[in-house]
């Protein structure tokens, strides 16, 4: 068995082996949901792998290709990265959820702060002409930074990527403190602090950041899948000193860090988020993974204008519907 597969004292399931594929199966005959978990362990798969053996799930590291499911056979969940979730999605059945590549861009600027961007990467690296953060909008093809134009782009990122990879393009601001949050049917289940001027330094949720939170999903939560992680931050004038509250990306939960949210609570929202496909609603069929929104958004000529009076909605992407913080650092996922 895995490692947080049982714990000392619980009855573990009987376990019925058809070739390579290992199904957990309960003194009832029925079939117990596997939570699958990709071979890179980190804090949050740990966690959540000991969250599922404690209600009684199936916990399994994936070390070689999957056995497709067997017909009439489901219950599958998943936690990792997309290359692999891409993968191993058709074999077995899964229904992955993520925010569409524009979320972020078309969010009105009440609850960016700044101006964003969806656009592709050679656009990107032929209309930059000022400092700006780009980023990836869902997985970590490349490293987000803050570029100073064009020219700096093309070098900074890997010339493998296809030039009509979607790329988000945003004014560079400073965030105080960060926060995710993990919200199930519009609503924060769980939550924590993860970052502090740029360094990873989890920390309880404030009132502040519930608050401007629940805002948001109150009038944004339509245009999230219902199981979603959404990142927040307090932006700092460094002239002024004011602050104010802005979102910095939705992401995935089935590839986000838990940090110092309650683990079972998280898992609530990942097993929502990467679990069977035929338990995905019609409301969550559109941020069904890969079916991305297209990209039809395209940088202004001369970069993100520098006015800051003009109407946010010329500079915010047109698809319908993201992993976006402005000034992310590599390795704060």
């Amino acid at each position: 068995m895995s490692p947080g597969e049982g714990t000392a004292g619980d009855e573990v399931p009987e376990v019925d082996r058809t070739g390579d594929e290992v199904r957990a199966v309960d003194t009832a005959g029925d079939e117990v949901p596997v939570l699958l978990t990709s071979p890179q362990r980190t804090s949050t798969s740990l966690l959540m792998s000991d969250a599922a053996a404690r209600r009684g799930m199936r916990v399994r590291v994936l070390d070689g290709p999957p056995e497709p499911l067997a017909p009439g056979r489901s219950g599958h969940h998943w936690y990792g990265g997309p290359l692999l979730a891409d993968r191993i999605a058709l074999p077995l059945g899964l229904g992955l959820l993520e925010p569409a590549d524009a979320w972020l861009a078309d969010l009105p600027e009440e609850f960016t702060a700044r101006r964003v961007v969806l656009t592709t990467l050679d656009e990107a690296r032929a209309s930059l002409r000022q400092p700006a953060f780009v980023k990836p909008p869902g997985d970590k093809s490349f490293p987000p930074a803050v570029y100073t134009d064009g020219g700096r782009l093309a070098e900074g990122v890997p010339g493998r990527l296809p030039p009509h990879t979607a790329v988000l393009v945003s004014d560079v601001v400073s965030f105080a403190s960060e926060f995710r949050l993990f919200a199930l049917d519009g609503r924060i289940v769980t939550g924590s602090r993860y970052a502090v001027y740029g360094r990873l330094d989890p920390g309880p949720l404030t009132a502040g950041a519930r608050r401007f939170g629940e805002r948001l999903l109150a009038e944004a939560g339509g245009s999230l899948p219902s199981a979603v992680a959404v990142d927040i931050g307090l932006i700092t004038d460094m002239d002024t000193g004011g602050e104010r509250w802005a979102v910095v990306e939705a992401n995935m939960p089935w590839f986000a860090h838990s940090y110092a949210s309650e683990p079972g609570r998280v898992l609530d929202v990942v097993l929502r988020a990467a679990g069977p496909l035929h338990h995905v609603t019609e409301r969550d069929r559109r941020f069904l993974r890969p079916g991305r929104s297209e990209v039809r958004a395209v940088v202004p000529a001369g970069g993100i204008p520098e006015e800051s009076g003009k109407d946010p909605a010329r500079c915010r992407g047109s698809a319908t519907g993201s992993d976006v913080p402005c000034e992310r650092r590599p390795g704060i996922g």
